[in-house]
């Protein structure tokens, strides 16, 4: 599997000196020496270890390339990871009681995305700051805010922030330690690149409305507002207020071991049509192309939320083309330009001649934009296919031949792509994987033809207006007190008045 054994780990538990073991793991990349990882060790019960002074986080710890601990004697299995770039080892090893084991374990990289001019983000991390140079690096993640502002727990209770809130740990990596979150009844938003924290400590379940914030952070000129899940009760306000810039397909639902099923205090989807475990998954992404349907260009972003749920950080990732020069501007504005695909596990590049992600096709009228797509394909996990989506319909499923040894998966001919009505497209993989919802996907590809050069659906609109009026209902049977209703609802009502012209200019069904 291209690696020796040469391993380490810490417990939790005391062991009497006469059973105890040391474990002794080196990780290295073969070439520069050691690097950092993620490992996740645990006994023959399943039970995780937890190595002293090293970033721990529900099942798995980060380390910096060498660790030694003692641990009771016995067979031990382990996994080590480094983002998706990198092969995945896992083995066994036995731990001598009052001997060494030890484990030198060699990474590989399936593929260098920096090289290529992609650099990855986690935009929902609730990990401390203070572990933070060792996480990113750990899971070769290139941007990383954190979320040190959420509702009454934060950092700044009693302090200000810095002046200087980005950091920057090497050439290619970055984190930025004010990053906030609002969740309430609606749902989450989540803010970045503002100067200072939001004032939502005092904040009540529904009072007040999460746009009274969302304002206060539109006075910024640089700050960046992102829709953390799909299905939020919210979200069709926030839509048509327009100060989002982006929402995460890839969420914290989808975790490395498991899904989250339910739509938590989001709009429930039908689970006959959607059922376990992928149709959650499944759900955010149908909600995404009604967004698309609708006529609004909102680029897809990811995050995990390690520090909550029990991914780890950089599990869930937006990746950005940059070319070869790396800065957190040019990263948010590759992202808000769309030049980026979405994964929590295959690596997904896909130009269409020659262009990104983002790009406008145009033709006048009468007119069709033909297209030929370029994809290439790297996945830890076996891939099968590759979908193309159409308006929200897979218009194309196109097999793939994944190479074990490469890591590397032959796609079909993905044909001509004869478009002659204004509308999007993308192409997506998702994993045959049984417990959880592993997939990659493009940001959309946009077609502008003739007179009307955006698709504007009836149905998606429709959806949307609907989705509002039970919003409505809603918060009329929970918040009691009429002033505070009254004004909670004046932003709903600005949504259906939105969501009402929008309908009244559809040019497709």
């Amino acid at each position: 599997m291209g690696f020796l054994c040469v391993w380490s780990a810490a417990s939790t538990w005391s062991v009497a000196a006469s059973h105890a073991g040391t474990f002794d793991l080196s990780v290295t990349d073969g070439s520069t020496g050691s690097v950092p990882c993620r490992i996740y060790l645990k006994d023959r019960g399943g039970k995780p270890v937890h190595p002293p002074r090293l970033p721990f986080w529900r099942d798995h710890f980060t380390c910096p390339g060498r660790v030694e601990i003692d641990i009771p004697g016995g067979r031990y299995a382990y996994e080590i990871e480094r983002g998706p770039e990198f092969r995945r080892l896992a083995g066994s090893v036995e731990v001598p009681p009052s001997g060494r084991a030890q484990v030198v374990a060699v990474l590989t990289r399936i593929a260098d995305m920096p090289s290529e001019g992609w650099y990855a983000g986690d935009l929902h991390i609730h990990r401390p700051v203070a572990d933070m140079r060792l996480l990113i690096r750990a899971e070769d993640l290139h941007f990383a805010p954190v979320i040190t502002c959420w509702n009454h727990r934060g950092d700044w209770a009693l302090k200000d922030p810095p002046d200087q809130t980005i950091l920057r740990v090497d050439k290619n990596h970055f984190y930025d330690i004010l990053g906030g979150e609002d969740e309430r009844e609606g749902g989450a938003l989540l803010y970045f690149r503002l100067r200072r924290p939001l004032p939502i400590r005092d904040a009540s379940r529904e009072y007040p409305s999460p746009m009274k914030f969302a304002e206060l952070a539109r006075a910024e000129p640089n700050a960046w507002i992102d829709m953390e899940k799909p299905f939020w009760w919210d979200v069709p306000v926030w839509l048509a207020s327009g100060k989002a810039d982006s929402i995460e397909l890839a969420n914290n639902h989808m975790c490395r071991s498991q899904m989250y099923e339910s739509e938590a205090w989001g709009k429930p989807r039908d689970r006959t049509r959607l059922p376990p475990p992928k149709g959650n998954g499944y759900w955010s992404q149908e909600i995404y192309y009604q967004i698309l349907n609708s006529g609004l260009r909102i680029p897809p972003t990811a995050g995990s939320a390690s520090g909550v749920l029990p991914n780890p950080v950089g599990y869930n990732r937006v990746y950005a083309q940059l070319g070869q020069d790396l800065t957190p501007e040019r990263w948010w504005a590759a992202v808000k330009a769309g030049r980026s695909f979405v994964t929590n596990g295959p690596l997904l590049r896909v130009t269409a001649d020659g262009n990104l992600p983002g790009h406008v096709f145009t033709a006048g009228n009468g007119g069709r934009v033909t297209v030929r797509l370029s994809v290439r394909l790297t996945s830890n996990d076996p891939v099968r296919r590759v979908e193309i989506v159409r308006n929200g319909e897979v218009m194309r499923t196109v097999p793939a031949e994944w190479n074990a040894q490469t890591a590397e998966a032959v796609v079909g001919d993905l044909g001509a792509l004869e478009l002659n009505a204004s509308g999007w497209f993308l192409v997506r993989t998702i994993v045959d994987n049984p417990v959880t919802f592993r997939f990659a996907s493009t940001a959309p590809f946009y077609v502008e033809i003739g007179d009307s050069p955006r698709r504007i659906s009836r149905k998606s609109v429709t959806f949307f207006r609907d989705w509002v009026d039970e919003r409505i209902t809603r918060i009329k049977k929970t918040v009691a007190d009429h002033s505070q209703q009254l004004e909670i609802l004046r932003y709903h009502e600005a949504a259906r008045a939105f969501w009402d012209k929008r309908l009244s200019a559809a040019n497709a069904p």
